[in-house]
Protein backbone atom coordinates (compact mmCIF):
# COMPACT_ATOMS: atom_id res chain seq x y z
CA UNK A 1 0.00 0.00 0.00
CA UNK A 2 0.85 3.46 -0.51
CA UNK A 3 1.60 5.54 2.70
CA UNK A 4 2.87 9.12 3.57
CA UNK A 5 5.94 9.34 5.75
CA UNK A 6 7.81 11.57 8.08
CA UNK A 7 10.83 11.59 8.07
CA UNK A 8 13.93 13.76 9.53
CA UNK A 9 14.31 16.34 7.43
CA UNK A 10 13.35 20.32 7.07
CA UNK A 11 9.86 21.27 6.71
CA UNK A 12 7.14 20.02 4.47
CA UNK A 13 9.95 18.11 2.31
CA UNK A 14 9.88 16.10 6.11
CA UNK A 15 6.53 14.24 4.05
CA UNK A 16 7.81 11.00 1.53
CA UNK A 17 5.68 9.12 -0.08
CA UNK A 18 6.46 5.02 0.28
CA UNK A 19 5.56 1.70 -0.18
CA UNK A 20 4.28 -0.45 2.89
CA UNK A 21 3.05 -3.73 3.42
CA UNK A 22 -0.93 -3.80 4.71
CA UNK A 23 -1.06 -3.53 8.53
CA UNK A 24 -1.06 -6.90 10.00
CA UNK A 25 -4.62 -7.62 11.80
CA UNK A 26 -4.64 -8.41 15.01
CA UNK A 27 -7.24 -9.92 17.28
CA UNK A 28 -9.42 -6.87 18.35
CA UNK A 29 -8.30 -5.17 15.64
CA UNK A 30 -10.06 -3.48 12.48
CA UNK A 31 -8.56 -3.00 9.08
CA UNK A 32 -9.83 0.00 7.43
CA UNK A 33 -9.53 1.11 3.67
CA UNK A 34 -8.99 4.77 4.20
CA UNK A 35 -11.41 7.03 2.01
CA UNK A 36 -10.54 10.62 3.11
CA UNK A 37 -8.41 12.39 6.41
CA UNK A 38 -8.74 16.67 6.75
CA UNK A 39 -5.80 18.61 7.86
CA UNK A 40 -5.23 20.10 11.38
CA UNK A 41 -2.90 23.07 12.44
CA UNK A 42 -1.25 19.93 14.97
CA UNK A 43 -0.55 17.96 11.12
CA UNK A 44 1.53 20.95 9.96
CA UNK A 45 3.24 21.55 13.62
CA UNK A 46 4.02 18.28 13.77
CA UNK A 47 5.43 17.42 9.78
CA UNK A 48 7.31 20.68 10.07
CA UNK A 49 9.17 19.61 13.64
CA UNK A 50 7.91 22.04 15.52
CA UNK A 51 5.18 19.90 17.67
CA UNK A 52 7.32 17.66 19.91
CA UNK A 53 10.75 15.53 19.11
CA UNK A 54 9.84 12.81 17.54
CA UNK A 55 11.46 9.01 16.23
CA UNK A 56 10.97 8.88 12.18
CA UNK A 57 9.92 7.29 10.32
CA UNK A 58 5.59 7.42 10.93
CA UNK A 59 2.51 8.17 9.09
CA UNK A 60 1.38 11.33 10.34
CA UNK A 61 -2.27 13.27 9.64
CA UNK A 62 -4.23 12.32 12.97
CA UNK A 63 -8.12 12.75 11.39
CA UNK A 64 -9.41 9.83 8.93
CA UNK A 65 -12.70 7.94 7.88
CA UNK A 66 -12.44 4.97 6.15
CA UNK A 67 -14.64 1.60 5.12
CA UNK A 68 -14.03 -1.38 7.20
CA UNK A 69 -12.16 -4.34 5.14
CA UNK A 70 -11.56 -7.14 7.46
CA UNK A 71 -11.80 -7.54 10.98
CA UNK A 72 -9.98 -9.42 13.26
CA UNK A 73 -11.12 -12.29 15.86
CA UNK A 74 -13.58 -11.09 18.88
CA UNK A 75 -14.47 -7.42 17.04
CA UNK A 76 -18.25 -7.12 17.93
CA UNK A 77 -18.22 -3.20 17.74
CA UNK A 78 -18.34 -2.92 13.99
CA UNK A 79 -18.38 -5.16 10.89
CA UNK A 80 -17.12 -5.72 7.49
CA UNK A 81 -18.67 -2.26 5.17
CA UNK A 82 -19.33 0.18 7.75
CA UNK A 83 -18.20 3.72 8.03
CA UNK A 84 -16.14 4.68 10.60
CA UNK A 85 -13.85 7.28 11.53
CA UNK A 86 -10.74 6.98 14.10
CA UNK A 87 -10.71 8.66 17.79
CA UNK A 88 -8.02 11.15 17.87
CA UNK A 89 -6.86 9.77 21.16
CA UNK A 90 -7.10 5.63 20.80
CA UNK A 91 -7.03 5.28 24.69
CA UNK A 92 -9.29 7.66 25.66
CA UNK A 93 -12.76 5.99 26.06
CA UNK A 94 -14.60 8.25 28.48
CA UNK A 95 -13.78 9.39 32.05
CA UNK A 96 -11.25 12.45 32.68
CA UNK A 97 -8.51 13.13 30.32
CA UNK A 98 -4.49 12.09 31.72
CA UNK A 99 -1.16 11.58 30.71
CA UNK A 100 -1.49 7.78 29.47
CA UNK A 101 -4.84 8.84 27.59
CA UNK A 102 -2.52 11.65 25.71
CA UNK A 103 -0.12 9.49 24.70
CA UNK A 104 -2.39 7.52 22.07
CA UNK A 105 -3.19 10.54 19.93
CA UNK A 106 -3.02 9.46 16.66
CA UNK A 107 -0.08 10.86 14.42
CA UNK A 108 2.36 12.56 16.70
CA UNK A 109 5.61 9.54 15.89
CA UNK A 110 4.00 7.19 18.82
CA UNK A 111 1.14 5.76 16.80
CA UNK A 112 1.07 6.09 13.54
CA UNK A 113 -1.54 8.22 11.65
CA UNK A 114 -4.27 8.07 9.01
CA UNK A 115 -2.39 9.15 5.22
CA UNK A 116 -2.39 6.08 4.04
CA UNK A 117 -4.52 3.82 1.83
CA UNK A 118 -4.74 1.57 4.60
CA UNK A 119 -5.05 1.67 8.43
CA UNK A 120 -5.39 -0.58 11.19
CA UNK A 121 -7.22 0.40 14.77
CA UNK A 122 -8.54 -1.17 17.95
CA UNK A 123 -12.36 -1.46 17.44
CA UNK A 124 -12.40 0.53 20.20
CA UNK A 125 -10.77 3.21 18.95
CA UNK A 126 -13.34 3.81 16.10
CA UNK A 127 -16.84 5.20 15.69
CA UNK A 128 -19.49 5.22 13.50
CA UNK A 129 -20.03 8.30 11.57
CA UNK A 130 -23.30 9.83 10.50
CA UNK A 131 -24.64 8.58 7.65
CA UNK A 132 -25.79 11.80 6.04
CA UNK A 133 -22.48 13.23 5.80
CA UNK A 134 -20.05 12.12 2.80
CA UNK A 135 -16.56 10.55 3.77
CA UNK A 136 -14.93 14.04 3.19
CA UNK A 137 -17.17 15.83 5.76
CA UNK A 138 -17.13 12.83 8.20
CA UNK A 139 -13.25 13.16 8.23
CA UNK A 140 -13.37 16.49 9.80
CA UNK A 141 -14.81 15.61 13.09
CA UNK A 142 -12.32 13.58 15.43
CA UNK A 143 -10.45 16.62 16.28
CA UNK A 144 -11.85 19.96 15.26
CA UNK A 145 -15.58 18.56 16.27
CA UNK A 146 -15.02 17.04 19.02
CA UNK A 147 -12.81 19.86 20.53
CA UNK A 148 -15.53 22.91 20.30
CA UNK A 149 -18.20 20.18 21.18
CA UNK A 150 -16.41 19.53 24.18
CA UNK A 151 -15.81 23.11 24.72
CA UNK A 152 -19.29 23.92 24.57
CA UNK A 153 -21.21 20.71 26.12
CA UNK A 154 -18.95 18.88 28.31
CA UNK A 155 -16.38 21.44 29.79
CA UNK A 156 -18.51 24.33 28.87
CA UNK A 157 -21.28 23.10 30.09
CA UNK A 158 -23.18 26.09 27.96
CA UNK A 159 -26.72 26.93 27.82
CA UNK A 160 -28.90 28.54 25.50
CA UNK A 161 -28.98 32.40 26.00
CA UNK A 162 -25.10 32.39 26.62
CA UNK A 163 -22.63 34.71 24.19
CA UNK A 164 -19.55 32.64 23.01
CA UNK A 165 -16.90 34.68 20.80
CA UNK A 166 -14.69 32.42 18.11
CA UNK A 167 -11.64 33.02 16.75
CA UNK A 168 -11.09 33.07 13.05
CA UNK A 169 -12.94 30.57 10.62
CA UNK A 170 -11.04 27.46 11.24
CA UNK A 171 -12.39 24.38 11.60
CA UNK A 172 -12.75 24.65 15.41
CA UNK A 173 -14.32 27.94 15.16
CA UNK A 174 -16.66 27.12 12.73
CA UNK A 175 -17.91 23.89 14.43
CA UNK A 176 -18.41 25.87 17.71
CA UNK A 177 -20.42 28.49 15.80
CA UNK A 178 -23.04 25.70 14.60
CA UNK A 179 -22.64 24.11 17.44
CA UNK A 180 -23.97 26.84 19.39
CA UNK A 181 -26.86 28.10 16.86
CA UNK A 182 -28.52 24.33 17.73
CA UNK A 183 -27.72 24.86 21.40
CA UNK A 184 -29.31 28.89 20.96
CA UNK A 185 -26.20 30.70 22.17
CA UNK A 186 -25.27 34.05 21.02
CA UNK A 187 -22.33 34.27 19.02
CA UNK A 188 -19.70 37.04 18.11
CA UNK A 189 -16.99 36.19 15.51
CA UNK A 190 -13.94 37.16 14.44
CA UNK A 191 -12.08 37.52 11.44
CA UNK A 192 -9.09 39.19 9.75
CA UNK A 193 -10.60 39.48 5.97
CA UNK A 194 -14.05 40.94 5.37
CA UNK A 195 -15.45 38.32 3.34
CA UNK A 196 -14.96 35.78 6.04
CA UNK A 197 -16.90 38.28 8.27
CA UNK A 198 -19.59 38.64 5.60
CA UNK A 199 -19.36 34.66 5.97
CA UNK A 200 -19.17 34.16 9.50
CA UNK A 201 -22.61 36.29 9.49
CA UNK A 202 -24.60 34.36 6.91
CA UNK A 203 -23.56 31.26 9.29
CA UNK A 204 -25.60 32.63 12.00
CA UNK A 205 -23.35 35.19 14.06
CA UNK A 206 -24.45 38.01 15.51
CA UNK A 207 -21.59 40.37 15.38
CA UNK A 208 -18.57 39.75 13.71
CA UNK A 209 -15.30 41.59 13.73
CA UNK A 210 -12.24 42.34 11.65
CA UNK A 211 -9.36 42.22 13.94
CA UNK A 212 -7.24 43.41 11.42
CA UNK A 213 -9.16 46.61 11.75
CA UNK A 214 -9.86 46.73 15.27
CA UNK A 215 -6.51 46.12 16.92
CA UNK A 216 -7.67 46.36 20.51
CA UNK A 217 -10.51 44.15 19.99
CA UNK A 218 -11.12 42.73 23.04
CA UNK A 219 -12.61 46.22 24.13
CA UNK A 220 -14.97 45.63 21.22
CA UNK A 221 -16.51 42.49 22.20
CA UNK A 222 -16.91 43.90 25.63
CA UNK A 223 -18.50 47.12 24.18
CA UNK A 224 -20.75 44.77 21.96
CA UNK A 225 -21.96 42.92 25.11
CA UNK A 226 -22.82 46.31 26.83
CA UNK A 227 -20.04 46.12 28.72
CA UNK A 228 -20.50 42.87 30.20
CA UNK A 229 -18.21 40.37 28.19
CA UNK A 230 -18.52 37.22 26.59
CA UNK A 231 -19.83 33.87 29.15
CA UNK A 232 -17.46 32.02 26.66
CA UNK A 233 -14.67 32.70 24.73
CA UNK A 234 -12.88 29.92 21.96
CA UNK A 235 -9.30 30.48 22.04
CA UNK A 236 -7.30 29.23 19.29
CA UNK A 237 -5.11 31.67 18.70
CA UNK A 238 -2.85 31.33 21.77
CA UNK A 239 -0.17 33.21 22.85
CA UNK A 240 -0.87 36.70 21.07
CA UNK A 241 -4.13 36.92 21.41
CA UNK A 242 -5.07 35.46 25.35
CA UNK A 243 -4.88 38.94 26.72
CA UNK A 244 -7.46 40.44 24.38
CA UNK A 245 -9.82 37.16 25.10
CA UNK A 246 -9.14 38.43 28.56
CA UNK A 247 -10.41 42.07 28.11
CA UNK A 248 -13.56 40.35 25.98
CA UNK A 249 -14.31 37.78 28.58
CA UNK A 250 -16.80 38.67 31.41
CA UNK A 251 -16.19 38.24 35.07
CA UNK A 252 -16.65 35.17 35.85
CA UNK A 253 -15.90 34.09 32.63
CA UNK A 254 -14.64 30.76 30.13
CA UNK A 255 -11.44 30.94 28.25
CA UNK A 256 -11.25 27.48 26.51
CA UNK A 257 -8.14 27.37 25.56
CA UNK A 258 -7.48 25.13 22.31
CA UNK A 259 -4.93 26.41 19.88
CA UNK A 260 -1.32 28.10 19.82
CA UNK A 261 -2.05 29.73 16.19
CA UNK A 262 -0.13 33.13 16.95
CA UNK A 263 2.57 31.05 18.81
CA UNK A 264 3.72 29.41 22.31
CA UNK A 265 4.84 31.88 24.61
CA UNK A 266 4.01 35.74 25.42
CA UNK A 267 3.43 37.97 28.45
CA UNK A 268 0.21 37.50 29.99
CA UNK A 269 -1.93 39.52 32.28
CA UNK A 270 -2.39 37.30 35.01
CA UNK A 271 -3.75 40.24 37.24
CA UNK A 272 -6.39 40.88 35.26
CA UNK A 273 -7.09 36.84 35.06
CA UNK A 274 -7.31 36.98 38.66
CA UNK A 275 -9.05 40.29 39.14
CA UNK A 276 -11.99 39.12 36.78
CA UNK A 277 -12.30 35.61 38.43
CA UNK A 278 -11.74 34.07 35.18
CA UNK A 279 -10.84 30.33 34.08
CA UNK A 280 -8.91 29.49 31.51
CA UNK A 281 -9.35 25.51 30.44
CA UNK A 282 -7.10 23.86 28.11
CA UNK A 283 -9.63 21.27 25.99
CA UNK A 284 -7.19 18.89 24.24
CA UNK A 285 -9.96 17.41 22.09
CA UNK A 286 -11.82 14.50 24.09
CA UNK A 287 -13.22 10.72 24.44
CA UNK A 288 -14.68 8.74 22.14
CA UNK A 289 -17.89 9.02 24.67
CA UNK A 290 -17.78 12.82 23.82
CA UNK A 291 -17.28 11.88 19.89
CA UNK A 292 -20.37 9.65 19.97
CA UNK A 293 -22.76 12.24 21.74
CA UNK A 294 -21.72 14.89 19.44
CA UNK A 295 -22.46 11.91 16.41
CA UNK A 296 -25.53 11.71 17.70
CA UNK A 297 -26.66 15.28 17.82
CA UNK A 298 -25.38 15.55 14.04
CA UNK A 299 -26.83 13.13 12.94
CA UNK A 300 -30.65 14.11 13.99
CA UNK A 301 -30.24 18.01 12.96
CA UNK A 302 -28.59 17.15 9.84
CA UNK A 303 -25.57 19.37 10.10
CA UNK A 304 -23.10 19.17 7.43
CA UNK A 305 -19.28 20.26 8.41
CA UNK A 306 -17.59 22.68 6.08
CA UNK A 307 -14.96 21.83 3.90
CA UNK A 308 -12.94 24.36 2.35
CA UNK A 309 -11.47 22.84 -0.10
CA UNK A 310 -10.43 18.60 -0.86
CA UNK A 311 -6.80 17.75 -2.07
CA UNK A 312 -5.69 14.51 -4.01
CA UNK A 313 -3.67 11.80 -2.11
CA UNK A 314 -0.34 13.01 -3.65
CA UNK A 315 -0.77 16.69 -2.41
CA UNK A 316 -0.59 16.75 1.36
CA UNK A 317 2.36 19.36 1.03
CA UNK A 318 0.15 21.60 -0.88
CA UNK A 319 -3.10 21.00 1.56
CA UNK A 320 -0.57 21.82 4.42
CA UNK A 321 0.57 24.94 2.75
CA UNK A 322 -3.08 25.83 1.88
CA UNK A 323 -3.86 25.86 6.17
CA UNK A 324 0.20 27.75 6.17
CA UNK A 325 -1.34 30.47 4.32
CA UNK A 326 -4.56 30.96 6.44
CA UNK A 327 -6.30 31.57 3.42
CA UNK A 328 -9.54 28.84 4.31
CA UNK A 329 -12.97 29.20 5.58
CA UNK A 330 -13.77 25.50 7.57
CA UNK A 331 -11.94 22.34 7.27
CA UNK A 332 -9.37 21.30 4.56
CA UNK A 333 -9.71 17.89 3.56
CA UNK A 334 -7.35 15.02 1.64
CA UNK A 335 -9.30 12.88 -0.57
CA UNK A 336 -7.35 9.00 -0.79
CA UNK A 337 -9.70 6.00 -1.84
CA UNK A 338 -12.74 6.19 -4.24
Amino acid sequence: MKAWEVHAKEGLDALTLVERPEPDLQDGYVLLKVKAVSVNYRDLLVVKGAYSSYQSPFIPFSDGVGEVVAVGAGVTRVKVGDRVAGIFMQAWIEGPFSLEKSKSALGGSSVDGMLAEYVALPETGVVHIPDHLTDEEAATLPCAAVTAWNALTTDGKLKAGDTLLILGSGGVSLFALQFAKLMGIRVIALSGNDAKVERLMQMGALESVNYNAIADWGEKISALTNGVGVDRVIEVGGANTLNQSVRAVRYGGHISLIGVLTGFKSEISTVSILHKGICVQGIYVGSREMFEAMNRAIHHTRMRPVVDRIFSFEEPKAALEHMERKAHFGKIVIHVNS
